[in-house]
């Protein structure tokens, strides 16, 4: 068995990476009691990476910590980044960049929403990124058309950091190895054990996520929500990520697909559509505890604690704790269908 580790273990092993100070940590921890009192179930607790500060918050400033630390190590004078136009993750890439003095290009696909310049993308253009809108789809498609640019741009002699899958993951992971640790001293400290943290995740901070579980030997279940179904074995992949992570960090712990806790079954018709059970939790936080989630991400993560709870899936008194990955911009360009008055 390899060894459990302390949250002050799991930041020394992290200290040996680069890493440049974007976010605003620890983030809170905070109860909902008028939440939990109108589903009548356990106790819960937010954990508010929404909070994280550049520009509006979420999870990528995480990974950007990490990531963009790693582009200037490089040497890298410019960034090819790229997702969907209303992307959480190229909105903080951009104000991130901002910050390090780097150029910002962002090519984002306009296969998941219009490209209405509002929410995220409004932010990405006042951030002074390159914004380009492309058609290829999220996912190998998207990917190749980023090395690809980034191929155009080193031959005509710049010094790119691109958005690589398979190289960049595990090093974003790192920051949510370092996140669970931060929740594991924020419920001591509270006198509390969560039966779960739930969290919309995917890819790298799902992977991170499961392996802080594994190294600090919680008994904790890490429920993952996907926001969008991969072309791929979701539940692989993410224990493959947190390998590659394991092995950057210098640790003994291993992954498979059995250790992933992960389910498809709130995404609803698509990536980035809305969904009732998504509406519900959307509006259920924001009018019990002024808390906004997202339509594409976070209102699906807190739907599936909604039902689990509703269908006696959880205790009545061990506490669950929502992971809150920000998204609050994307809001915006979802007005009509949130009031119900059609989509795009």
């Amino acid at each position: 068995m390899p060894p459990l580790l302390s949250p002050d273990e799991i930041r020394q092993a992290a200290a040996s990476l680069p890493r440049v100070p974007l976010a605003h940590l620890p983030t809170p921890f905070e109860q909902l009691p008028r939440f939990a009192r109108r589903l009548g179930g356990p106790p819960v607790y937010i954990k508010r990476d929404d909070c994280t500060g550049m520009l509006m918050g979420g999870n990528k400033t995480r990974h950007n910590e990490f990531l963009l630390a790693h582009a200037l190590e490089q040497g890298a004078d410019l960034l090819v980044w790229g997702a969907g136009v209303q992307s959480n993750n190229c909105r903080q890439t951009a104000a991130a960049c901002a910050k390090l003095g780097l150029e910002c290009h962002l090519f984002l696909t306009r296969a998941a929403h219009n490209d209405d310049i509002q929410g995220n993308l409004l932010l990405d253009y006042l951030m002074g990124a390159h914004v380009h809108i492309v058609d290829a789809p999220l996912g190998p498609a998207l990917d190749d058309l980023l090395l690809a640019k980034a191929a155009e741009f080193r031959a005509a002699g710049r010094k790119p950091y691109v958005w690589d899958r398979h190289l960049g993951r595990p090093r974003a992971a790192v920051s949510y190895v370092l996140c669970l640790a931060e929740i594991a001293e924020q419920a001591q400290r509270l006198g509390i054990e969560p039966a779960a943290v739930y969290c919309s995740a995917a890819g790298a901070t799902g992977a991170g996520l499961a392996l802080g579980r594994a190294a600090l030997g919680l008994p904790w279940k890490i429920r993952l929500i996907c926001p969008i179904r991969w072309p791929w074995d979701t539940p692989a992949d993410i224990a493959h990520v947190a390998n590659q992570t394991a092995e950057l960090l210098g640790l003994p712990h291993r992954l498979t697909a059995a250790d992933i806790d992960i389910r498809q079954d709130y995404i609803g018709p698509g990536y980035g559509a809305v969904t009732p059970a998504g509406r519900e939790a959307l509006d259920l936080l924001a009018r019990t505890e002024g808390i906004l989630l997202d339509p594409s991400y976070t209102s699906k993560a807190m739907a599936a604690l909604i039902d689990d709870v509703r269908q006696g899936r959880t205790g009545r008194d061990q506490p669950l704790v929502f992971l809150h990955t920000g998204g609050t911009p994307a809001v915006f360009a979802y007005r009509d269908e949130l009031l119900g008055r059609g989509g795009h």
